[in-house]
């Protein structure tokens, strides 16, 4: 069975999606679940997240509300958003992103209008899952944090969720198709056409 990472910050509503999209996948890949700090990509590709562009805000609050209604997703914005990650991601590195314990993460801050910031959240979701509220400030804890997200940014990964296989991302909760292709039939991203676009020369740049 192949080996996946999927990279992934509990901020983004995209990767909460992601999450279902990866029951797809099925027994094609085996996939290890790296938490990263997305403003930490965002911070090294010189980018803006989605909620920093007032129309792209508003445009992807609508945009999830809808397609959670579309699938029958359980989903409600936050009390507010973005908010800091930090908390949970070390959580989730100290309950060893056991898929089950991630998924009572994301449930929480996508399901529920929780707010994130109170302290009370995490403290909370931390005692569930039987994880000492010391321990999200272990040195091994916030180190493993940091080395995921420089991992993904060797990786070239740019933004969340992102699936690797093979050193091939694949970006995007609607990536999985895509994905399951590569998977199939590596001839997929191994073909002239895919070459060429992906050398394709820049024919104008903003300065």
């Amino acid at each position: 069975m192949r080996q996946a990472n999927w990279y992934f910050d509990f901020i983004s509503p995209y990767s909460y999606f992601g999450l279902f999209e990866l029951e797809r996948l099925g027994r094609e890949v085996r996939i290890d679940y790296r938490p990263v700090l997305f403003a930490g990509l965002l911070n090294h590709w010189g980018q803006r997240g989605p909620a920093e562009i007032p129309g792209k805000r508003t445009w992807t609050y609508r945009w999830c509300t809808w397609y959670a209604a579309q699938r029958g997703i359980p989903f409600k914005l936050p009390h507010a958003h973005p908010f800091n990650p930090l908390g949970y991601l070390r959580l989730a590195i100290a309950a060893n992103c056991e898929p089950a314990a991630l998924r009572r993460i994301f449930e929480r801050l996508w399901t529920t209008g929780a707010d994130a910031a109170d302290a009370r959240v995490l403290e909370e979701l931390a005692a569930s899952l039987g994880i000492a509220r010391e321990r999200l400030a272990d040195p091994q804890v916030k180190e493993q944090l940091r080395a995921n997200t420089d991992a993904a940014i060797a990786a070239g990964v740019f933004g969340v969720p992102t699936l690797v296989v093979d050193g091939e991302a694949f970006w995007g909760a609607d990536a999985t198709d895509f994905a399951l292709a590569y998977l199939r039939d590596r001839s997929v991203l191994d073909n002239e056409e895919m070459k060429r676009v992906s050398t394709l020369p820049v024919g104008a740049a903003r300065v």
